[in-house]
């Protein structure tokens, strides 16, 4: 279903083009980060690495068993490339491939259990997980000429094009996997799988025909997916055979764990008109004094009892160009935020 013409207009951002307010925030945020001292940026990776990367390259989530998955192995090699830490990309890409690549398909299953007699039982994929190795690999490819990088994040790419982007009324959709997502009566979306900036790089390796549908429709989408008497993302909502956008029935409609990545990833990929309505919910706790509730009911109102985490702020100061905590988050999901806020681009 297209959305309101006038609608459209007012939120519709190119992959090259984004409106005054973006640049505005987004010039804040890179003045702060740039600002930052480049000695205190290197001792946050290096405790990240400490305290979540594990000798053979597993990155681990310790806020949930110490397990792994796609993502926090894409997350940490997307890390080290900005960081330069070659060795440490090394490890991890070699750990991901030799340990969560499927035999039959050029993705990664989403999860490692070391608690499990078969760490790796569910095959099915997390496409954010496969966006970000993906992403990493080509970085890691160009920045240390390494080929066969290049090669295994064309094939990744090339996977996620074919067998993650489907066609719902009118709009190409990325699933958040291969399985359990998609059938007659609905699609289930994250936008918090929107990953812009990973978006514009597969665009400039295999060209804007492959990719601008995605980006464009994706863009189109996440615009329109706001809920709610504030018009607020969440973490998962569906389309309808017939288009209609609505939360998903089977999941709270929450704007929290995973849709705070919406307004970070919208700022890091100048695409700050999807977020638009977060920032002036959050505005009016800012202006208020008050501290913002880790998540909301988007229909209801109703708010989480207890306040967002290092990692949520992170996102926050990233969006809002706000200042970013000073002390790294004990837990993993908490410091990945803090990092991706102080280095993603």
């Amino acid at each position: 279903m297209a959305g309101d013409p006038g609608v459209d207009a007012k939120v519709q951002v190119s992959r090259r083009n984004f409106t005054l307010g973006a640049v505005v925030v987004l010039t804040a945020a890179c003045t702060k980060v740039s600002q930052g001292n480049a000695k205190a940026q290197a001792t946050f990776w290096s405790q990240y690495r400490e305290r979540f990367v594990l000798p053979t390259g597993r990155v681990i989530d310790n806020g949930n068993g110490n397990i792994s998955h796609s993502e926090s192995q894409g997350y940490g090699m997307l890390l080290a490339t900005i960081h330069n830490d070659r060795k440490t990309f090394d490890s991890l890409a070699r750990w991901t491939a030799e340990t969560l690549l499927r035999p039959d398909i050029a993705l990664h299953a989403w999860k490692y259990d070391p608690r499990e007699l078969n760490p790796v039982a569910d095959p099915n994929n997390a496409t954010d997980g496969d966006m970000l190795i993906a992403w990493a690999l080509s970085r890691a490819a160009q920045q240390w000429q390494v080929p066969d990088y290049a090669q295994r994040s064309r094939a990744i790419r090339q996977a996620i094009r074919s067998r993650l982007v489907v066609e719902r009324a009118g709009r190409m959709v990325l699933l958040p996997g291969l399985q359990g997502f998609a059938d007659q009566a609905r699609v289930v979306v994250n936008p918090s799988y929107y990953i812009w900036s990973a978006l514009d790089a597969f665009a400039a390796l295999d060209g804007e025909a492959v990719w601008a549908p995605v980006i464009d429709d994706g863009v189109r989408l996440l615009s329109d997916a706001r809920f709610g008497p504030l018009s607020l993302p969440v973490d998962w909502f569906q389309i309808d055979s017939a288009g209609k956008l609505a939360p998903a029935t089977d999941k709270p409609p929450r704007f929290g764990f995973d849709a705070i990545r919406v307004p970070l990833y919208a700022a890091a990929g100048r695409r700050l008109a999807v977020a638009e309505t977060v920032v002036a919910w959050w505005k009016t706790y800012a202006d208020g004094g008050k501290l913002i509730p880790a998540w909301i009911d988007v229909i209801t109102g109703e708010t989480a009892p207890y306040a967002l985490s290092e990692g949520g702020m992170a996102a926050v100061g990233r969006t809002m160009g706000s200042p970013q905590p000073d002390a790294l988050a004990q837990d993993y999901y908490a410091a990945t935020l803090q990092m991706l806020a102080r280095d993603m681009i």
